[in-house]
């Protein structure tokens, strides 16, 4: 398992084990993580479930791929170097500790 800390834009912390194979999508998602919407499921094809990758973490994670990087055009305030979509984000125990921030909102 992978603890992930999700931090609600108002501050609110959820340290959850997000089991490895899931996407941190999933992990908020089947653990009630209030703002990450992922309207289209996981399927890459919107941007309610971006994110902010905390600063530590931006280079531990795999590079996007052109996919993830166009729909960031439509996120809430991207964050060059920061911004994600956790459905593209697969978990594994390298993963462990990983630190994200939800946007003000998702559109």
């Amino acid at each position: 398992m992978a603890k992930i800390t999700y931090i609600e834009h108002g501050g609110k912390e959820h340290v959850v084990d997000v089991a490895p194979g899931l996407t941190v999508m999933e992990g908020a998602r089947d653990n009630n993580i209030p703002g990450i919407e992922a309207d289209c499921g996981g399927a890459c094809a919107c941007s309610t479930c971006h994110v902010y990758v905390d600063p530590a973490w931006a280079d531990k994670l795999p590079a996007m791929d052109g996919m993830e990087e166009d729909m960031l055009d439509f996120a809430f305030e991207p964050k060059p170097g920061q911004s994600r979509l956790t459905c593209q984000l697969k978990v594994t125990e390298d993963l462990d500790g990983l630190v994200v921030q939800m946007p003000e909102r998702q559109i």
